[in-house]
């Protein structure tokens, strides 16, 4: 179920519970799961299937003054440990070329969250027009030594244009060099060999230094692989999915992360979901993001959940109030969680039964 669906299902059972109350859904999701069809529901265009590369498809939703791409994993194999000197972030660009064509849109979203690559977003530069003395489709490997590079086609193509950078919640203070950085962190996973790890890294801060330097210190510019870098480097701001989709509905104002908009100020009530509300997920990045808001601003939040393995204290710690749950918890040997296949007809029924308890 999406988030779209699943705020359609909460309402319709409120609405009939209480059918006076005014209500606003807003499609929320995180980067690389979910996070394209909240924001595909939000600008009221389908998700589109672009070309294939690497194991991964392009994604893309073309409104008339915002777009969004991202790429799905088709065969994602076993996890790759260490740097993956070859990987590119080239896919997303040339995604984010096909969404931009034939007319410039005000906005462009890039979830990068499923980009496979080390190499600080050149792929995703030189996708958009970039050039350099090296190769810069070719992974962190290839780009050793690099002297020159030219953004201008880049900076041009997309001037006067607010660009995105939605990343997973994990990652969105991941630097991009140094001790702390990227190289250093995957290198030390996999215990890489320290001269390779000083190599790549040093390659990382020449590419950074021909591209925008100051750029390299914005927190999450290592996220992705670097990806995120190069939206920084072009003036964009690095999102997570759900303070993303909270700009694009309407529920923040842009660049303002505690500028709510009037749709949250005069609010009585917030109500967010998840499949699962657990102490070790605290229900996913949604959830948490939604309840953190509300806290922001003095709203009192409630949560629907598929299941509710968590207690009373640990969720009013996070700023819930009450969470409610369509089945019993399923026991700790289970193969999947209760509430992994919940219904929307089981989402309504039971938003219905819990306006019954929230009522002014």
């Amino acid at each position: 179920m999406s988030a779209a669906e699943a705020g359609v299902a909460i309402a319709s059972g409120w609405q009939r519970t209480q059918p006076v109350a005014e209500l606003a859904v807003a499609p929320l999701g995180v980067a690389g799961e979910g996070f394209l069809a909240a924001a595909a529901a939000t600008i009221g265009r389908e998700v589109e299937l672009s070309g294939q590369a690497g194991g991964r498809i392009g994604l893309l939703v073309r409104g008339e003054r915002t777009r969004a791409v991202g790429m799905e994993v088709l065969d994602a194999g076993p996890p790759e440990r260490g740097i993956p000197l070859t990987g590119s972030s080239a896919a997303i660009g040339h995604a984010a070329a096909e969404v931009l064509a034939p007319d410039r849109p005000d906005r462009l979203l890039l979830d990068l969250a499923t980009v496979h690559c080390h190499d600080g977003g050149a792929g995703l530069l030189s996708a958009l027009g970039a050039t350099a003395d090296r190769p810069l489709e070719e992974g962190v490997g290839a780009m050793a030594g690099i002297g020159h590079l030219d953004l201008h086609p880049v900076r041009e193509r997309l001037t006067g244009m607010e660009l995105l950078a939605v990343v997973p919640d994990a990652e969105l203070t991941q630097p991009l060099l140094g001790l702390r950085g990227i190289t250093s962190r995957r290198g030390r996973e996999a215990d890489t060999d320290p001269a390779e790890l000083l190599a790549v890294d040093a390659t990382l801060e020449r590419f950074a230094t021909l591209a925008e330097a100051s750029a390299a210190a914005v927190p999450g510019a290592g996220a992705c692989g670097g990806a995120a870098y190069a939206i920084a480097a072009l003036g964009g701001r690095i999102l997570s999915g759900p303070q993303a989709c909270a700009e694009l509905v309407g529920l923040v104002e842009a660049g303002a992360p505690n500028g709510f908009t009037e749709t949250v100020l005069q609010a009585d009530l917030v109500v967010t979901g998840s499949s699962r509300f657990d102490f070790a997920s605290r229900g996913g990045g949604v959830m948490r993001f939604v309840a953190e808001q509300a806290q922001l601003a003095g709203t009192p939040c409630i949560a629907l959940a598929g299941e509710k393995v968590i207690g009373a204290r640990e969720m009013r710690t996070m700023g819930i109030e009450s969470a409610y749950a369509v089945r019993e918890a399923a026991p700790s040997f289970a193969d999947e969680p209760s509430g992994a296949d919940v219904t929307a007809e089981e989402l309504t029924e039971l938003a219905a039964r819990v306006a019954h308890t929230w009522q002014w």
